[in-house]
This record gives C-alpha cells, sequence and structure tokens, in this order.
C-alpha cells in the first residue's frame, strides 16, 4: 500500500501565520511585562521617599532588541544596584576597619562629593579637628568647638572673647546600623510573571481580530 501526502500550500501559509502571531504576541507581552515591571519599581522607590533620582535608575530591555521571537525576554534591573538592593534586603551595615560607623548630624552639613561627609571631609572643610566624646549609654560623639551659623551647621568662631561658642555634636559613632527594609521588589517581580501568559494570549488574540 502507497500513501501519498499532498501538502496544501494555504496550510502552509496558515502555520507560518500563526507562529508570527505566536512571535508577535510573546515579543509584545515581555515588552508590557518588563515595562509595567519597571513602573512599579519605580513607583515603590519614590513611595517609600527615596526620591526620583534613585527611581529613574530602574530600566527595563526587551531581547532581541530588534524584530520578533517565540524566545522574547524582558530584562528589568537598576543602575544603582547596591542602593537599591540595600533598601530591599534591610541589611546589618558594619565599619570596614571594625570601628565605627561615622553618621553625620545636621551640624555637619552635607559632603561636596553628594551624600553623606565624612569626618575627614569634614575637617579638611571646617579647619577645625574633631574631638571623641565616649557616651555609657547611647552612642559616642564627635563634637567640634565652634559656633552655628544661620543653617545649624558648625562653622569656625571668629570671635576673640568666644561669644557664641558652642561643644557641637558633629557625628554619632555607633558600632553598626541596621537599615531598614523599604522596598519589596520581590513582590512586584513575581506579580509581573504571573501576568505573562494573559498578556500573551491577550496579544495573540488582538493580533488575530486586527
Amino acid at each position: 500500500m502507497k500513501l501519498k501526502l499532498d501538502i496544501n500550500p494555504d496550510i502552509v501559509a496558515m502555520m507560518a501565520a500563526e507562529v508570527a502571531a505566536g512571535e508577535r504576541a510573546v515579543t509584545a507581552a515581555m515588552r508590557e511585562a518588563g515595562t509595567g515591571l519597571k513602573t512599579a519599581w519605580r513607583l515603590q522607590i519614590t513611595g517609600a521617599g527615596l526620591g526620583t533620582r534613585l527611581s529613574n535608575t530602574i530600566r527595563s530591555q526587551t531581547f532581541p532588541k530588534s524584530g520578533e521571537s517565540l524566545d522574547a525576554a524582558a530584562l528589568v534591573w537598576s543602575q544603582a544596584p547596591v542602593i537599591v538592593g540595600a533598601h530591599d534586603t534591610g541589611p546589618l551595615i558594619r565599619s570596614k576597619n571594625g570601628f565605627w560607623l561615622a553618621i553625620p548630624l545636621p551640624a555637619a552639613g552635607k559632603s561636596l562629593r553628594g551624600g553623606r561627609i565624612t569626618p575627614g571631609e569634614w575637617e579638611r572643610r571646617r579647619g577645625l579637628r574633631l574631638r571623641f566624646v565616649y557616651r555609657r549609654t547611647g552612642p559616642s560623639l564627635l563634637v567640634a568647638e565652634s559656633r552655628l551659623n544661620t543653617k545649624g551647621q558648625a562653622v569656625v568662631s571668629r570671635s576673640k572673647t568666644g561669644r557664641g561658642k558652642v561643644t557641637a555634636p558633629i557625628f554619632l559613632l555607633v558600632p553598626q546600623v541596621k537599615l531598614p527594609k523599604r522596598l519589596d521588589l520581590a513582590r512586584d517581580a513575581d506579580r509581573a510573571l504571573d501576568r505573562v501568559p494573559g498578556l500573551i494570549v491577550a496579544n495573540w488574540v488582538d493580533g488575530r481580530i486586527r
């Protein structure tokens, strides 16, 4: 017995069209899921009071970068992974050299490089020496003999009589600090992942309707 199989060109075209529709649907779904996760993470960061500058470090990219594929994927990441990761996990932070963490108080002012000022930078900029004050209860201190300007920052006193001169606490010294967990990035990632099958189906059906 001999069997002869003829493949209808229309069926081949239909199969090719279905594969193309699948490629479009998967790629569109991953693009939508990635963009949605990026937006959710950015909203989390600003909602936690961490500012738009940090939230804008969240980026997304769909692969392939051009064209469509059944193996399309989306990547969402932060350009400041250490900072974002710290707020996501709430780690215990210790001094690198095993001594103290110096936490600047309002009288310390801000660093010229952005972020928190260090004791070394503060002494160089102010021209004052910091003095260690041990406290048995509560954090120890680094203080300076200075006056407070209109911004509440410690500066050199020019008064010969010592008028306005105070012993100002500049830094708190602690052996370690527990950073509070302010983000839950995994929650939004799981939600984005759960949406993917529905997004694929919706985009596939939408493509057929068009």
